[in-house]
Formats: C-alpha cells, sequence, structure tokens
C-alpha cells in the first residue's frame, strides 16, 4: 500500500483529476508536539461540477457514519464523477480514540464551531475543522447516531424552508426529517451561514456498525450525488414518505430510580399514552409517565440506571396537512 501524503492546508485543485487521493490533514500537535491527522478522501471528476463534503464522527463514539463514507468512495466511479466528493471519516480524532462523544478537553465539538482562532482548545480544533475543511464544500451531509444511554430512529435533521436542503432531506429515504435550523454552535449551523447547503444524518445507535442503516444511508448519498447530476445513476426513494416533523422535544423524568422506557422507535403515540415506568430497586413502580401530547418518537433513553432528570423519549411534533 503507497504511503498516504501528509498535507497542512487542504487545496481541492491539488487532487489529481478522475482519481481518488487519500490524505492526512495536519490539524492540531499533541501535548508532546506530534502532529494530529485528520484522514482525508477526495473523489474528484474529469469535469468540473459540485463539492460535496462527507463527514463523520464529530462525536467519536457515533460511527455508523465511518463505514457509509468508506463505502461510498469504495463504490464511486471516478472517471464518470462531475465534480468533486470530500470524505472525512472521523472529524473528532481525540474522542474517537478514547471511544468518548466528546472532545479530550470535556467539550462537545458540536457545540463549538465555529471556533475561535485564538482560543482553547476545542476552540480552535473546531476552527480549524470550518477553515481547513469545511468551507471548501458547496454542500455537505453530517452523519450523526445516538449517544451512549440512547437510540435513535434513521432520521434527517434539516431546514425545510430552504428548498434545498429540504430535497437533499427527501433523497435520504430516513423515516423521519425533523424541520430545524440548527442549533447555534452545531457545525450544520456553522455551515449554513457560509452558503453550504447543509443537513445532518442520525444513523440510529452509538458505537456500532448497523448494516441496514449503512445502507439506507449509502443510497440516499448516492441519491443525492445522481440528483446534482454528478453521478448518473436512478434514485431510489422508499415506498413510504418520511413523517415529516415540524418540532421536537426530550420529556425528561422527574424521579430517580429503574426507567424502562415503553415506546418503539417511530412509534406514534397518542396524548395520554403511558411511555414509561420508574421502579425503585426492590421492584416497586414509584412513577408512570404519559405522552404530553401526540407525536412521533424520534429516539428514547436505554440506560435503566436513572437519575432524576434522565431522557425518556424524543418526541417528535408531526406536521400538520393544511
Amino acid at each position: 500500500m503507497e504511503e498516504i501524503q501528509k498535507i497542512n492546508t487542504l487545496n481541492l485543485e491539488d487532487a489529481p483529476r478522475g482519481e481518488i487521493s487519500r490524505y492526512w490533514l495536519h490539524i492540531v500537535s499533541d501535548g508532546i508536539g506530534q502532529p494530529l491527522y485528520i484522514p482525508i478522501i477526495i473523489a474528484r471528476g474529469i469535469m468540473e461540477g459540485p463539492v460535496v463534503g462527507l463527514v463523520a464522527a464529530i462525536h467519536g463514539n457515533e460511527i455508523n457514519g465511518i463505514p457509509v463514507i468508506q463505502k461510498i468512495f469504495q463504490n464511486i466511479d471516478v472517471s464518470k464523477l462531475q465534480g468533486t466528493v470530500v470524505g472525512v471519516p472521523v472529524l473528532n480524532i481525540p474522542g474517537f480514540l478514547n471511544c468518548e462523544r466528546r472532545f479530550n478537553d470535556k467539550v462537545d465539538l458540536n457545540h463549538k464551531m465555529p471556533g475561535r482562532r485564538g482560543g482553547n482548545r476545542s476552540d480552535i480544533y473546531a476552527y480549524r475543522i470550518m477553515e481547513r475543511i469545511v468551507k471548501h464544500f458547496q454542500y455537505l451531509v453530517d452523519l450523526h447516531t445516538a449517544s451512549f444511554g440512547r437510540v435513535n430512529s434513521y432520521y434527517v435533521r434539516a431546514d425545510l424552508d430552504n428548498p434545498l436542503t429540504k430535497k437533499m432531506a427527501e433523497l435520504q429515504n430516513a423515516d423521519i426529517i425533523l424541520n430545524t435550523k440548527g442549533a447555534e454552535g452545531t457545525l450544520r449551523r456553522s455551515a449554513s451561514a457560509l452558503g453550504i447547503a447543509s443537513i445532518t444524518l442520525e444513523l440510529r445507535d452509538p458505537h456500532l456498525f448497523q448494516k441496514d442503516v449503512i445502507h439506507e444511508s449509502y443510497v440516499g448519498i448516492v441519491n443525492l450525488l445522481n440528483h446534482l447530476k454528478m453521478l448518473q445513476g436512478e434514485i431510489i426513494l422508499a415506498e413510504n414518505p418520511p413523517v415529516i416533523c415540524e418540532n421536537s422535544y426530550w420529556v425528561y423524568t422527574e424521579h430517580g430510580g429503574i426507567l424502562n422506557t415503553l415506546p418503539q422507535l417511530g412509534e406514534i403515540v397518542e396524548e395520554g399514552k403511558k411511555i414509561a415506568l420508574v421502579r425503585n430497586i426492590f421492584g416497586d413502580i414509584i412513577a408512570e409517565y404519559t405522552a404530553p401530547e401526540k407525536g412521533i418518537v424520534i429516539g428514547k433513553g436505554v440506560n435503566p440506571v436513572n437519575q432524576t432528570g434522565s431522557r425518556i423519549i424524543h418526541l417528535g411534533v408531526i406536521k400538520k396537512d393544511l
């Protein structure tokens, strides 16, 4: 296997046309002065066209996106590609190596974007991600999962008021699309502020490779490349359209104890439906929780060890037809 080139600056023009190139991008240095590298894959077509960025593992324990990106580059016919696809299998290298969600200063990188040039460790790391990688994109697909103690449906976060990101979301064949512009500090919100059309994919569960959702996400990203005319393949849409949610929120416990969350992912719960039981350590039921309104279960807590204020369900409020 040939040695992978190490670079300090990402310049897409340096990537040869009609080839797939791999790089180690020096992003920061560690505590003994050794470089810390982010892996970059570039498929650059013969012809000019859009630049699509695919990134994963900004949370180090959210890894389903890694094989999705690998599969894209293993199967893409770069000789027929119009434009450029950039893959970043792992953004948060320290978190990934430690099997932890957060960066190595215990901060959530997806709350720190776009970072700060003269800031602390996570500020600078986030700033350089934006400056050295993300600013080159025209389109961004940010791949996530749930975190430890929670599970997710396969869903998309997108600004549905933007026709471009709405279409990007619809092509993903997800179970649910959640209409949101993205919270301040997130990669998607910061990329959108630069004029980059951005969506977030939530690919089910943490620290696992789940073949079904990996395949579904792969098909959705290929759909996007076909829609943008970067490839000339067929767009494959799911038989059942996604459920559209106009907003969402988490329901939390008010009692500590052993938590049993009852609904299934994707289940539509009516107002007043029982959604959780909390028992004391002797097995007695000490609290019952019901759905505050009708909605769909986007995600849920699965850790039975429940301190007061733990997550029960992520409830999506389904968009009403006008």
